[in-house]
């Protein structure tokens, strides 16, 4: 038996609401033929070329070699190239190729469609209160992490 009722949790509905955004986004993309984590990374080398893949993989939420993972089916499919960096031989930059550049605008046009399907389903006072307290529930987990990871 436990202390806290499933009806109580916040936790269920957050991962219900992430699931389905998901589902719903993998729907949208498939027909432009990448995933939703594959359009994350796409979406960031637009707003970010040359960004290494651990700062990729930062931004997209996931570990460093689930973004190498990502990254090596984008460029076996000729939709990003990864290059030296200059001065950081141990770096390598990332870039979208031309293919990649028309791969995501058809992707981002799909994702953008079910963002505003989502987002219509709220007033601007509604989508702006949920987009505060997504980001103070995100804020106050960075904090319990932080609290209980182990103290050196």
């Amino acid at each position: 038996m436990t202390s806290m009722p499933a009806s109580e949790r916040i936790g269920s509905p957050v991962k219900r609401a992430e699931q389905a955004l998901n589902a719903a986004k993998n729907a949208a993309l498939k027909p432009a033929g990448v995933t939703v984590s594959q359009y994350a990374a796409l979406l960031f080398l637009t707003e970010n070329p040359g960004i290494s893949a651990a700062a990729l993989a930062r931004l997209c939420g996931v570990t460093p070699p689930t973004m190498n993972t990502v990254l090596t089916n984008l460029q076996d499919r000729g939709l990003v190239e990864r290059t030296q960096h200059e001065w950081h031989k141990n770096v390598l930059e990332t870039r979208l190729t031309e293919k990649g550049a028309a791969v995501m605008r058809d992707a981002d046009a799909r994702a953008i469609r079910v963002e505003r399907a989502l987002a219509e389903g709220f007033t601007d006072q509604e989508r702006t209160t949920l987009m505060t307290l997504l980001d103070r529930c995100a804020d106050l987990l960075d904090a319990i992490r932080a609290e209980s990871a182990p103290k050196d």
